[in-house]
């Protein structure tokens, strides 16, 4: 299949998605996955597509794929493979690869606050609340445009380091 092709047949796949209609996006997406099956953009689109469907278990393989070519996808589309596969596996109750695969993403994109949120949810299965609670109250005061929690903002940063302190 030629460049034009798979884009064309790519492009018609997500505007599908994103116009609602997930099932006929999906059956297109398999069949260019598997004409395709070393395309990381397809495997990740594919991934998407059953994530969307409520589909986990069929979307891990495919973000796992996407995932296994460091080069190919682009920054969000990295971005959105990690926390995708991240998620995944939470839902699916593999929670320290959740956690693997989360802090990883945390890792290469530290200003990614959703990566943050959701390795929270994560450490929170594997009873990590000390870290999850400081991952937590530090996006708060960072990200927080609340008049409120921003004239708390140090002592929240201050907690953050520290939970158990009292005085």
């Amino acid at each position: 299949m030629g460049e034009n092709e798979r884009g064309k047949r790519l492009a018609e796949a997500i505007a599908l998605r994103e116009q609602g209609a997930p099932d006929q996006a999906r059956e297109r997406l398999l069949a260019l996955a598997a004409a395709l099956p070393d395309d990381a953009e397809v495997a990740y689109q594919t991934a998407w597509v059953h994530d969307v469907l409520g589909l986990e278990a069929e979307a891990a393989p495919f973000y796992e794929r996407a995932l296994s070519d460091r080069t190919t996808l682009t920054e969000p589309d990295r971005r959105g493979a990690l926390l995708g596969l991240g998620s995944t596996y939470r839902v699916l109750g593999r929670y320290a690869q959740a956690v693997d695969t989360l802090r990883a993403g945390v890792a290469e994109f530290p200003d990614d606050g959703a990566l943050r949120t959701f390795l929270a949810m994560a450490l929170f299965n594997t009873e990590e609340h000390h870290e999850a609670m400081t991952l937590l109250l530090n996006l708060l005061a960072t990200t927080s445009g609340d008049p409120h929690v921003q004239r708390y903002r140090r002592a929240i940063e201050h907690y953050a380091r520290d939970l158990h302190e009292t005085v």
